[in-house]
């Protein structure tokens, strides 16, 4: 690439963060929605899949648009937050802009920040910019689809300016409680705000009061709902080497020896919800006309989706496209000997998921965690989910401003896990060379581990640190 490509590429990655940091947002959607209109609407021109929930959203939303590109569509796939570079976070046909292409994104709306900006006495945010950009990106393709996984929320994130003929919601559970409420249902209702009028609602298991919340929305908009457990679901699953096997009953179909290289009984659910969400997609629904989808089976709205044989995909498609998934920095193997995972989980929900899956598909005998996460985040449930699977806890700081002490939380998880059991490093890769040392001093190379964890940002600077990135 020429020297000015990649400044071009540096210049626009310095004014997108210029505008902020992402974690502070002013809820509405009318400055990212006025920015939108002077692009010319860019989130109309190709139907959406739009993600949702707590956790799980950006590996389903993966998992969705291998389904969708193994059909032949070509795919604009948007997800936040990025582990490595902000390019990862708009990719078309499974592949992140190159750095010229999103350089050009940027050039596309550039001229109208200021604009907007005056107009409101508010400056557009930096997820707002990234994701006009990415519907800008996603129509000048053209894609075929586009799935659209929501920042923080749903009713006033900036992706809700797009109206999804297919809805996915993921578990929801507490976080980010400072923005959208401290109940699950207060959450559950923020979330529900991606399920539009004449939708197809994909709702993996959730809590009762979440489920609750989010069928209640259906119903008064009108939209078509497809429950995890009800109408679709995994029914078996096996522990195999390097991911797991399962067998999926859909909305069109049932769908069996499939091969998925990712760990876990929630990845499972992810994949069963990707499935049920490409399958709604393709057979189209109450609105399948306007989305400019097929229309082979229509449902009443606000009626359960029942589906039928007819709209089943092709298995072997399926077990072609989930046996090609990954998901960087979700218990990601890294290395071995001793067997280093990196993992991106940042609440008590999602440690629990990730606790669970260590005791199941990898029967560590001797553990050692390396932990760095945000200070207004509820470490010490995360810690408490953590600390039974775990022999001695490496805590120390990521490359985040938001990064809790070390020696705050030490502090904090000597009271989880005891003093003797807790160590502090002021560097991340420091942090890693103490835990590898931690995990080979008995010897027992093959029972021996290492879980680097704590938040987003600190699986992806583990990546950079181990070089993940390159045999991603």
């Amino acid at each position: 690439m020429a020297a000015s490509a990649n400044s071009d590429y540096a210049s626009a990655v310095a004014a997108i963060d210029a505008r902020g940091v992402e974690w502070d947002i002013d809820p509405a959607l009318d400055r990212v929605a006025d920015l939108a209109d002077v692009l010319g609407s860019p989130q109309r021109a190709y139907p959406v899949i739009h993600v949702a929930g707590t956790n799980g959203k950006t590996s389903t939303a993966r998992l969705i648009a291998a389904l969708l590109i193994e059909r032949g569509l070509r795919v604009g796939l948007y997800t936040s937050p990025h582990l490595v570079s902000p390019r990862e976070r708009i990719a078309i046909d499974g592949e992140p802009l190159s750095e010229e292409a999103f350089a050009a994104a940027y050039a596309d709306v550039e001229p109208y920040l200021g604009l907007i900006d005056d107009k409101h006495g508010v400056r557009l945010s930096y997820f707002e910019v990234l994701t006009a950009m990415a519907f800008a990106a996603f129509a000048d393709a053209p894609v075929d689809v586009a799935v659209i996984e929501v920042g923080l929320g749903g009713t006033y994130d900036a992706t809700n300016i797009a109206d999804g003929a297919v809805a996915v919601v993921t578990p929801i559970s507490l976080d980010h409680t400072g923005v959208l409420g401290d109940t699950v249902e207060e959450i559950a209702e923020e979330k529900a705000g991606v399920i539009k009028p004449g939708a197809i609602a994909v709702v993996a298991q959730q809590p009762v009061e979440a489920a609750e919340v989010l069928l209640r929305r259906a119903a008064d908009v009108g939209a078509v709902v497809a429950r995890e457990g009800i109408e679709y679901g995994v029914l078996h699953r096996d522990v195999a080497v390097g991911g797991q096997a399962i067998g999926v009953r859909g909305l069109h179909g049932t769908y069996d020896e499939i091969f998925l290289p990712l760990f876990g009984d929630h990845q499972a659910s992810n994949a069963a919800t990707a499935l049920a969400a490409v399958e709604a997609f393709a057979s189209g629904g109450p609105t399948a006309g306007e989305a400019g989808l097929d229309a082979a089976t229509r449902v009443a709205p606000g009626e359960t989706y029942t589906g039928g044989d007819d709209g089943q995909l092709d298995p072997a498609l399926v077990r072609s496209a989930l046996a090609k998934t990954a998901t960087p920095g979700r218990l990601e193997v890294v290395r071995s000997g001793p067997t280093v995972l990196v993992d991106s989980s940042h609440n008590p929900a999602g440690m629990a998921v990730t606790v669970q899956t260590l005791t199941e598909s990898f029967g560590f005998t001797r553990l050692v965690a390396v932990f760095a996460g945000a200070a207004d985040k509820d470490v010490a449930g995360v810690l408490d989910q953590l600390e039974p699977v775990v022999t001695e806890l490496v805590v120390t700081r990521n490359s985040s401003p938001r990064s809790m002490a070390p020696e705050e939380l030490a502090e904090l998880a000597e009271g989880i896990f005891g003093p003797d059991r807790v160590h502090a490093a002021d560097r991340l890769d420091d942090a890693i060379d103490r835990a590898i040392g931690l995990a080979e001093e008995t010897g027992e190379y093959r029972g021996a581990g290492v879980l680097i964890t704590g938040s987003v940002v600190t699986a992806g600077d583990a990546r950079i640190l181990l070089r993940a990135q390159d045999a991603s």
